[in-house]
């Protein structure tokens, strides 16, 4: 407690600047806005995770992600929370449910923290609808110790934290989860802070920027390398998808779209429990989600009468309804989830048009909104998105 640690983490923040003068991510002052933007939401959710809520004797559930920290490729159809575990303890997890689409609740060995995604495995899961409710819809929930007979999660050795994602697809009308964690045979008051704890906290903190902060720029490059305007379908096996969920589908790729072009994005949408596409930046963080549309989910989108989709990425509301608003980032990563298909997904069409041209290249059966019906869909989608994450 000499300060040492403080200035290493000083030291830490300052080399993790070097992203906004990085040539392949930052051409342009959006770019670099945008990277000095996604450093203080990246070190935000550290200190959460790191060092605000990382006691595994006195668990609690924090936001991983939210629409001020957003990072990891973070769904924005996704509550995401995490409560640090130990792989000697058990735990209780209890409250209502919610109402989200899609529950999934995993215990995991890994920490986001140690940069290394293949230490990231999930040893137990749940999803929503194996849950079993009590009378009044509540939900009991018991993680490690002895089987129980309903809600039983094994904790696992090397398990470090529970990771619970909420998936809504209809976001004005579904609740999120309201649960609490403790570990059983706990004590009720907290201990007092430890000095060697507040070190360790530092530095998981410091190895959050070092070494989690290089693993997300790492990924981004790689999936960018595969080329601009296509997007792929990707099924993740159990040894390449360590820690997502089960049964999701990927289609991933990038975009690279200039002020007078548009990106014609067409699919059939296999049915499914859920799905959803999205931009991403260069960072592999959600473009604002809550201010502009850029996702849609199988609840907001609109399909033409043969079950298509046909989205438009633009600069400028086309009109369509299934606008993807690149909030001014003419290059990213398109990113799509599909939970639980009963059907083979089949490899998006995409393309790009010169804007003037756009209607032309459309279906003319492609379902248009006009300035008020945007501006009333863009109201509503802030207020369910604020109301999603409040405090």
């Amino acid at each position: 407690m000499s300060g040492e640690i403080w200035e290493e983490f000083c030291d830490t923040l300052r080399g993790a600047g070097d992203l906004i003068r990085d040539p392949d991510t930052t051409s342009s002052p959006l770019e670099r806005a945008t990277a000095i933007r996604y450093l203080t939401e990246f070190l935000a959710a550290g200190i959460d995770v790191c060092v605000a809520h990382s006691d595994p004797d006195y668990p609690e559930l924090t936001r991983l992600a939210n629409p001020n920290m957003r990072w990891g490729l973070n769904s924005p159809d996704c509550l995401y929370l995490i409560a640090p575990l130990r792989d000697d303890a058990s735990y209780r997890l209890w409250g209502d449910p919610g109402t989200a689409n899609h529950l999934d609740l995993q215990v995991n060995t890994g920490h986001p923290s140690d940069g290394d995604i293949q230490s990231m495995r999930t040893l137990a899961t749940i999803a929503g609808r194996e849950l079993k409710l009590e009378a009044d819809g509540s939900v009991e929930i018991f993680i490690g110790g002895d089987e129980r007979n309903r809600n039983w999660l094994p904790i696992g050795e090397g398990a470090r934290h529970l990771l619970f994602r909420q998936n809504f697809s209809d976001w004005e009308n579904e609740r999120p989860a309201e649960l609490l964690i403790e570990r059983i045979g706990g004590a009720v008051g907290k201990m007092r802070e430890r000095t060697d704890e507040i070190a360790a906290r530092m530095d998981q903190l410091q190895s959050w920027i070092a070494k989690g902060g290089p693993l997300w720029e790492t990924l981004s490059r790689g999936m960018r390398s595969s080329g601009w305007n296509a997007l792929r379908v990707f099924t993740p096996g159990a040894e390449s998808a360590p820690a997502g969920v089960r049964g999701q589908i990927h289609c991933q790729g990038n975009f690279r779209c200039a002020a007078d072009e548009a990106l014609l994005i067409q699919f059939d949408p296999p049915l499914c429990h859920h799905w959803n596409i999205s931009l991403v930046n260069l960072h592999w963080q959600s473009i604002d989600f809550v201010g502009h549309q850029s996702s849609l989910n199988g609840h907001q989108a609109r399909l033409d009468p043969s079950g298509t989709f046909w989205g438009v990425l633009a600069h400028e509301d086309p009109g369509v309804h299934n606008w993807l608003d690149p909030v001014g980032h003419e290059r990213g990563s398109l990113f799509g989830r599909f939970l639980q298909c009963e059907a083979e997904l089949e490899e998006p069409k995409v393309r790009v048009v010169k804007l003037d041209r756009l209607w032309d290249e459309l279906s003319h059966e492609t379902p248009r909104v006009t300035k008020e019906e945007r501006e009333h869909t863009l109201r509503r989608r802030r207020n369910a998105a604020w109301k999603r994450y409040r405090v």
